[in-house]
């Protein structure tokens, strides 16, 4: 008699033969077999297809047997039944612990039957997904209902307007099911995305203690998170996402109806309207949802036939492929190209285009909009059908990958032993069968989205034709005279020298051992590079930068065919390292960032704040807060990405200087914002939120101060980071989680965590240095200090230099409320009357210390200047404004509006304590200076110039020096 499993394909035999003794000890149940269509065959199968369903059986045998007497597998996953059974469960729910074990353990059960029934096919797709996406809706109304009526108990009761007829009612929250949860087409293994509302202010009653209804609300939804999130001995029940809200992270929590119709309809990004086309309310008070929903219905749908939707959908698509080169992604069969995102942004483009004149789009599951988008003539019949079959086709691979171990994951399996589950899943005879029909799907997949939604990037007609000779010189077919003779005649200033670099590189070890499609590319792009480079003035310095880069992508070839396939790109790549040495470096070190060089406009137009914000929040909606090494990352890309705008931009003329240290600035500010939001999170998953005085939790109390270049709105390209980290929780109480600890533990963690994530190495290189010895005393100083011991420090023990840095000085990051606080100590600090003699001696006695360690020894000052620390240079400016400031803010308070030296020389100059003249020439020669550093760090060079250089404006500021500080 033959085992269970011979009929399986290899290796998969081998495979369930082992392990069917230790999942079986005692043979196959009877409990199980006793099920209809159970043949031991069948069980072989189910075994061979998913490890979580064989370590289930085995782990959790009494807990399976339960749930088949509840229902057969063969019987389909239906809503009614996902209520049913959770009723139960909740029959043995007496506090919030067991609710939290409840909830896992009907997890367990639903996610066992909705596997089994989808590897094994039993369930089609739209069982598969409507079932997940069921039990997602009851565990969420679940743990809701529960909570809220247990919040109630604690806090009382919210009351409010009732949104329709405006009478006083009880408030019920409302929670918002975004993405695939909102379109009922949640994977089998999927975080869900959510959005908490509530319909409007008020506040509680029937409680110990009355609660504005925001807080009772933003309480009850972190228990909520909790309840679904947490990691228990029993697992968790869902990944909660819940970045998709206004403002993102640092947004509260919940918000009321009307602030979230304020939000969108004044902030409302592109991709906030593409979020929120799926939306959902899957918990909570369903009719005021409905209110809800209708109010933001005219943000999605415009009235009109609204085309710029393509071009935010092109934008989403570009930044999901940088995400897909950057990862390495091009087998994840979501992200990838002709991967389900591009079949969703297919039909989301006609959805946010058409769906306020056609209602008909104004659908969730996409195949029904699909079938919309045929029977309006939208697309042709033959698109559709390939669309809809490719998206079956996948989503359906999609629940065999994530069914493997019931984890989140859209990658292609990397061995032969998932391969064969994979393919059996999928009704193949083996992996290359399956492989072969996926790449056909995903090529039809790829032209449809490039016919609808993609621009040609360039006209193939319209790009002229290479000259042979130049692939006749890469492919050595020609001698060294010959070859050597045609670089001089095309402008290479060192012909000689270029020819050996090239000679080098096709002698190169990595290109000797290049796969052939891999040396087919780079034989393609290295005529089309020398003849780019033969447009600019040094071609053969420049090809010796450019060699960097070309060595770094050499086993990454996907970066010659984007420079291939968009010539307009390698133009930018050769100007730019033409004209920047430090460009060439930046993007030998992240190849990445060749994508920036795509889109002219932008690369030499970079983004405002404002911008800066959203384009991180959109990269980073993706990244669980607690995958930090991939939050690390993205940060490091996306600094690196907008720093190339930024110096693209400067040497082409299109920033100034002070705008080019604007952007420098408000790209560390926007960075640092984030890496507060992702440490406080962290930190409160594993402790809870510090508690105020008033028993509430700190939304985060923290702030981040700017010094020196930051807080002076001055920074440079390879600038460090002068900061200092306050809060004002009270350091006595401690954190409300399970795991309480201090609030000055909590604080000096969180500073620590800050400091990791900004100046740790990793493969994209060091975020920024940090430099924390401006705090209160220093290195031997609290790493964070509360409001109430800086403002002491600051009156009772800091020295003059630290009040000269406090000038400089401004929050940058964290609390609105603390920052607030501190810029009230910093004015009062910098108001105090002061002995200006004694002040002035003592900056003067600071900058000679200076002076004689940092600046040019005196034997060489003929030879060298060194811009910033030599007499006459940038840091005699800056000790001259900062004792003026220190000398007359108590004169002249609104001098502490500003922390910059430019607009202080300004406010001095009006307010009249040096002449406006002499603040004008003062600008002027800080303004020169400062550009020179700027162009000296593009170029690699340092501070140090030519002993005769900028005469006439170091004369100009040793005078004013010996006026003000010597001679006064």
């Amino acid at each position: 008699m033959s085992e269970p499993w011979s009929s399986l394909p290899a290796p998969l035999d081998d495979d369930v033969s082992a392990c069917w003794g230790s999942v079986f000890p005692d043979g196959v149940p009877g409990w199980l077999t006793a099920q209809a269509g159970m043949t031991t065959e069948v069980i072989a199968g189910a075994m061979a297809r998913s490890l979580f369903l064989r370590q289930s059986v085995e782990r959790h045998c009494d807990q399976m047997r339960a749930m088949l007497d509840s229902r057969p597998l063969t019987e389909p996953t239906t809503p009614e039944y996902l209520r049913q059974r959770w009723r139960e469960y909740l029959a043995t729910v007496d506090g919030e612990p067991s609710l939290h074990s409840a909830l896992r353990q009907f997890r367990r059960e639903s996610q066992f039957r909705i596997i089994w029934r989808d590897v094994l096919r039993w369930a089609d797709l739209a069982e598969t997904m409507a079932a997940t996406s069921s039990f997602a809706d009851t565990c969420i109304e679940g743990a809701l209902e529960w909570l809220y009526d247990d919040s109630c108990e604690q806090s009382g009761t919210p009351w409010g307007s009732d949104p329709v007829t405006g009478e006083d009612v009880p408030q019920r929250m409302v929670v918002l099911g975004m993405g695939k949860l909102g379109g009922r087409e949640l994977n089998v293994s999927s975080d869900i995305d959510l959005i908490f509302a509530f319909p409007g202010q008020g506040e509680t009653r029937g409680g110990r203690r009355a609660l504005d209804n925001q807080t009772f609300f933003i309480r009850l939804g972190q228990r909520l998170i909790q309840a679904l999130d947490q990691i228990t001995a029993d697992g968790f029940v869902f990944r909660v996402d819940m970045r998709l809200r206004p403002y993102g992270q640092s947004g509260a929590l919940a918000l009321s109806f009307s602030a979230l119709e304020t939000y969108y309809q004044d902030q409302g990004r592109d991709w906030e309207r593409y979020a929120m086309v799926k939306a959902r309310v899957v918990a909570g008070d369903q009719e005021a949802g409905r209110v809800l929903m209708e109010s933001l219905r005219p943000f999605v749908y415009r009235k009109y036939i609204d085309f710029s939707a393509f071009e935010s959908l092109r934008s989403m698509k570009a930044m999901i492929s940088r995400e897909v080169r950057r990862k390495g992604l091009e087998d994840n069969i979501k992200l990838g190209s002709g991967g389900i995102r591009e079949i969703e942004f297919v039909v989301q483009a006609f959805q946010l285009i058409r769906g306020g004149r056609d209602r008909e789009l104004q659908q969730r599951e996409l195949l029904l909009i699909l079938e919309e988008l045929e029977a309006l003539e939208l697309l042709p019949s033959q698109v559709v059908g390939e669309l809809r079959e490719a998206y079956v086709f996948l989503r359906n691979l999609e629940h065999a990958l994530q069914g493997l171990e019931d984890k989140q994951t859209q990658l292609l399996p990397d061995n032969d032993l998932n391969r064969a589950r994979v393919a059996l899943i999928m009704g193949f005879d083996g992996w290359p069968a399956c492989e072969k029909v996926l790449d056909g799907h995903r090529q039809r997949v790829a032209t449809h989205f490039a016919n609808i939604i993609a621009t040609e990037e360039s006209e193939e007609a319209g790009v002229p034709a290479l000259d042979e000779a130049w692939y006749e010189l890469w492919l050595a077919e020609v001698d060294e005279a010959a070859s050597v003779k045609w670089l001089a005649g095309n402008g290479y200033e060192d012909a000689a020298a270029s020819y050996r670099a090239l000679t080098d590189l096709r002698e190169n070890r990595t290109v000797q051992t290049m796969q052939t499609q891999g040396r087919k590319r780079l034989n393609q792009f290295m005529p089309m590079l020398l003849e780019a480079l033969a447009q600019v003035d040094n071609p053969s310095e420049t090809l010796s930068r450019v060699l960097q880069l070309v060595e770094a992508i050499l086993r990454r070839t996907a970066y010659m065919v984007l420079l291939l396939e968009n010539p307009g790109a390698c133009t930018q790549l050769v100007r730019l390292c033409s004209e920047s040495p430090w460009i060439a470096r930046q993007l030998a070190e992240t190849p990445l960032l060749l994508d920036e060089l795509l889109n002219a406009e932008s690369l030499y137009h970079p983004p405002a704040k404002a911008e800066l914000q959203d384009d991180l929040r959109q990269q980073m909606l993706r990244i669980p807060f607690e995958d930090l090494e991939e939050q690390m990352e993205s940060l490091r890309h996306f600094k690196k990405a907008h720093i190339l705008r930024v110096a693209a931009s400067e040497l082409k003329g299109t920033l100034p200087l002070m705008k080019v240290s604007d952007y420098l600035t408000w790209i560390a500010e926007v960075v640092l914002d984030h890496v507060v939001d992702v440490a406080f999170s962290n930190l409160v998953s594993r402790h809870g939120y510090p508690k105020r005085a008033d028993g509430s939790a700190c939304e985060t109390d923290f702030a981040i101060i700017g010094y020196g270049k930051l807080g002076g709105i001055e920074l440079g390209y390879t600038s460090d980071l002068d900061l200092v980290f306050v809060h004002k929780a009270d350091p006595e109480l401690s954190t409300d989680g399970d795991k309480p600890i201090d609030n000055a533990v909590f604080y000096t963690r969180l500073g620590q965590r800050i400091v990791h994530i900004l100046n740790t190495q990793t493969p994209s290189g060091q975020l920024y240095e940090v430099d924390m010895r401006l705090r209160p005393s220093g290195n031997s100083g609290l790493l964070v200090t509360t409001l109430q011991a800086f403002e002491k420090y600051q009156h009772n023990d800091a020295w003059t230099w630290e009040h000269q840095a406090l000038a400089r000085a401004r929050g940058v990051a964290g609390c609105r409320e603390t920052l607030e606080a501190f810029e009230s100590i910093r004015r009062d600090t910098l108001c105090r009357v002061r002995d200006r003699e004694s002040l002035r001696q003592d900056v003067v006695d600071m900058r000679e210390k200076m002076r004689a360690s940092l600046g040019t020894p005196e034997s060489r000052q003929d030879e060298v200047f060194h811009i910033k620390h030599d007499a006459g240079g940038i840091v005699d400016i800056e000790f001259l404004v900062q004792y003026l400031m220190l000398a007359w803010c108590s004169e002249h308070p609104e001098l502490t509006q500003w922390s910059d030296n430019i607009r202080q020389m300004e406010a001095l100059g009006q307010v009249g304590v040096i002449p406006m003249e002499d603040a004008e020439t003062l600008r002027e020669a800080f303004i020169a200076l400062r550009s020179t550093i700027h162009h000296r760090a593009l170029q690699n060079l340092n501070s140090q110039v030519a002993g005769d250089a900028f005469p006439q404006e170091r004369a100009y500021i040793r005078s004013m020096w010996q006026k003000v500080m010597i001679d006064s």
